[in-house]
């Protein structure tokens, strides 16, 4: 069965850090892409970034270019979303996917996992 579960969201205030991680399990890691995404109230998803291991990363949100980063420890079979200097319009849901290449629309991809909530609030 394949599994993705996002961890370690929560409330920062503006300014602050937190990085989320993606568990993976039930696919060939190492063959497929993962994608990070993420859905504020009342608007579409939209992506963020995308770690494969045959290509480079892919920033699909200017606004995180220089705040965010994306890793992945092929060992632990996990992707991780680190956020600094994070803002008020961070605030969503995000979600790790799964597909064999990195694509900016989240509708191409295959696995997903439930989504962690980032709230970024003083």
């Amino acid at each position: 069965e394949v599994q993705l579960v996002e961890s370690g969201g929560g409330l920062v205030q503006p300014g602050g850090s937190l990085r989320l991680s993606c568990a993976t399990s039930g696919f060939s890691f190492d063959d497929y892409a993962i994608g990070w995404f993420r859905q504020a109230p009342g608007k579409e998803r939209e992506g963020v970034l995308c770690i494969s291991s045959s290509d480079d990363n892919k920033y699909y949100k200017n606004s995180v270019k220089g705040r965010f980063t994306i890793s992945s420890d092929n060992a632990k079979n996990t992707v991780y979303l680190q956020m600094n200097n994070l803002r008020p319009e961070d605030t969503a849901v995000y979600y790790c996917a799964a597909r064999g290449l990195c694509a900016p629309d989240w509708r191409l991809y295959d696995y997903w996992g439930r989504g962690a909530q980032v709230t970024v609030s003083s």
